[in-house]
This record gives structure tokens, sequence and C-alpha cells, in this order.
């Protein structure tokens, strides 16, 4: 085959203890835009591309991570121009947040939701 049918990466679902909570956290600290929430799930537009973030529901212990030799390792990797501050208004808005790091030219960090879910933004 030369060229795939998949054309993009719509959504994404996250799964979350609290919708309410987790629904207004992504919204008011990450700034995403809620478009839709319900009480199966909540869904979130990334600034104004077709990418969607699907908060979903569950009591089940799991997250939206996964581990390589039982330490954790994150699934979604954000981008933002202005680090620094972000890291900065995370810290703000006491967010468990990771110190900035580099490799090769590349900064990122790692975050968590109030889910524990790990999240990585890097530039």
């Amino acid at each position: 085959m030369s060229k795939s049918f998949i054309e993009q990466v719509h959504y994404i679902r996250i799964p979350v203890k609290d919708l309410e909570l987790s629904a207004h956290w992504y919204r008011d600290v990450l700034g995403l835009q809620l478009l839709n929430h319900t009480k199966e799930l909540a869904i979130l537009k990334v600034n104004e591309g077709p990418f969607l973030l699907i908060l979903v529901p569950t009591q089940d212990e799991t997250f939206a991570h996964f581990t390589i030799n039982n330490e954790q390792a994150f699934s979604i990797g954000f981008t933002s121009s202005e680090l620094s501050k972000f890291h900065q208004h995370l810290m703000d808005n006491e967010v468990k947040v990771e110190d900035i790091k580099e490799d090769n030219g590349h900064a990122f960090f790692h975050f968590y939701d109030p889910n524990g879910n790990k999240l990585q933004v890097h530039w």
C-alpha cells in the first residue's frame, strides 16, 4: 500500500475518576475548549485544529499512560512555544509537575492531571 487510508488522529480518550472536576480542569487550567459535557463524557478541543480530547469516567484503576520497567511513561504529548511560562502556570495552579529537561535541543516536562494521568509538553 503506498498511501494509508487513515488521514489523521481525530481524538484520544482519557480515563478520569471525576468527570466534572476533570472537564473543568482541562478547560480552566490547560485552556482547552469544552465542546460537550454529559454524564458519559466530556469533549474538549485543542485550539483550532481537528484534534479532540475525550474524557471518559471510570472507577477502574486505569490511566492514559503506561509503564516501562515499572516507571510511568506518557502516552499524550502536547506542544507549547511558551514552555517556561506554561510550566510556571501549572505550578501556580498547584499541578503536579516535573522539572523542565533538555535533550539534544529538545525541551520538555511532564505533568499530571487530577486523575494521575501522566502527560508531556515539549518544544
